[in-house]
Parts: structure tokens; sequence; C-alpha cells
């Protein structure tokens, strides 16, 4: 894969969001993590997934913001939803029985098995960070039947070993999660704004995919806190379209 100069049409969080969206397809029932996941989300309803059911952790199913919801709380999610039932029944009869499709959800740290970290950097009883915690990422990366995963990619970020465990991947292994009894299948992507990650036919193990505009290969390795394999058959991600720019600027302009 060649290297290209950087575009400058559009910013590398917005390729991010972009790449993330297009994974995700029209019917799907996802349930929807705050932040980057939540923008790419409702990005692929805007654009080519109308009939996607976004459910959220406070009970909103089928909710259609106009905006990005900074919060689960926000009134927009409620406004807009189909319909509105208490947190418990989202988990017990929606995401535990095994009718989530898709889980997207962000970290502030992923391994090479796609496990995540949002509890703490450092060591846990003295921090050097205290992270948000893990909501509902613990049994969304259990129980959804497939996992997308968002965050800027970094040596930081992207890490040889979490400092802590917060939501479970596929553990220490491509087996792991079968041998402990997990229903779902486990993250499957991990888009960054540098490129794509997906498990690797032989070791279970995430390895570059793709590259976006004006990235090369070996910076991403550079910038992996583990060993990355990078697959034979990399490819470009296309770049964002105007429709999709266009449609994510208008989200985001909402949220200033």
């Amino acid at each position: 894969m060649t290297s290209h100069q950087p575009n400058t049409e559009w910013t590398s969080d917005e390729m991010m969001t972009v790449a993330a969206a297009r994974e995700l397809t029209n019917g799907a029932i996802c349930f929807v993590g705050i932040g980057l996941p939540s923008t790419a989300a409702n990005l692929a309803r805007a654009i080519h997934a109308p009939d996607v059911v976004l459910i959220y952790e406070s009970g909103c199913i089928g909710a259609k913001p106009d905006r990005i919801p900074p919060s689960i709380g926000d009134g927009i999610l409620s406004e807009t939803a189909d319909a509105v039932i208490s947190i418990p029944e989202i988990f017990s009869y929606w995401l535990q029985a095994g009718r989530i499709d898709v889980g997207f959800l962000g970290a502030a740290q992923v391994d090479r098995w796609g496990n995540i970290n949002t509890t703490v950097i450092g060591d846990y009883g003295h921090p050097k960070v205290r992270l948000p915690g893990a909501g509902g990422a613990p049994e969304i990366a259990t129980s959804c039947k497939s996992v997308i995963i968002t965050l800027r990619h970094g040596p930081r970020a992207l890490v040889e070993k979490l400092d802590f465990v917060t939501s479970m991947g596929h553990g220490n292994g491509p087996d792991a999660r079968q041998r402990w009894g997990l229903p779902g299948a486990g993250p499957q992507v991990i888009f960054t704004d540098l490129g794509v990650l997906r498990p690797d036919e032989e070791s279970g193990e995430f390895s570059l995919v793709g590259v976006h505009p004006g990235v090369d290969a070996g910076d991403v390795v550079r910038a992996t806190g583990w060993a990355l394999k990078v697959s034979p058959s990399l490819v470009e991600t296309p770049a964002p379209t105007e429709r999709e720019l266009a449609a994510l600027r208008k989200f985001v302009s909402h949220d200033q």
C-alpha cells in the first residue's frame, strides 16, 4: 500500500466516523454507546440505513435524534423514540435475551483480542486517570450478536495489555468466548482514525485490513502497542462522500 498526502477535505475523526457508519446495515437492531458510536450509528441511519433500530441504555427504542446526544439521559432520545421502557427491561428482555444484532462501543484502551478498558488508566487502586467506567458496556460486549469498536489510534489506546478489563472481547484467544459460554460473537471490527482492524482468520487477533486515505500502513503499525499484523489484502478506505460529510457535519453543528 503506497502512502498518500493527507486529505484536507475532512478530518481523521470524520473519516473514522464515516467508515464505522458504513458497517451498520439497514434493519439492524443496534445498542448504541455514547460519543463516537452514537455519531456513527446516527450517520448510518441518516445515509443508508433508515430502518436501523437504535437502542440506548436509558430505555429508548428506535430513537431518531437530529443531533448527537451527549448522554443517555438526553431528552432528545425519549422524544424521538418509538418506545421508552425501563432499564431492567432493556437489559433483561432485549440485550440478554439475544435480540440485539450489533453493539456499538467506544473504548479508552483495547488489546489485540478486542477486550475493552473504560475504567482506569494505571493501577486500579492508584490510577493515573479515572475513566467513566463500565455502564452497560460489559453486557453489550457479552450479549450482542456482534460488536463494533471505535477509538482514536495510538500506542496508549491500542495496548499490549489492558490496565483493567472492563468489557470482554475475545479474552485470551479466539476460542475464549466459547469456553466461557459467552453468547455473542464479540468484537468483529475496530475502526480508528487511521484504519480498520478485523480478527485474523488464523490467529484470531486483530490485524490491519484497511488504511484511511493519506495513511501509511507502517505508521499504523508504529502507533499500535502490540506487534500489529498487516493483511496481505490491505485496502484503502473509500473517502467520505459529500453526502456523508454534509450529514455528519449537520449532526455535529447541532451540538455546538
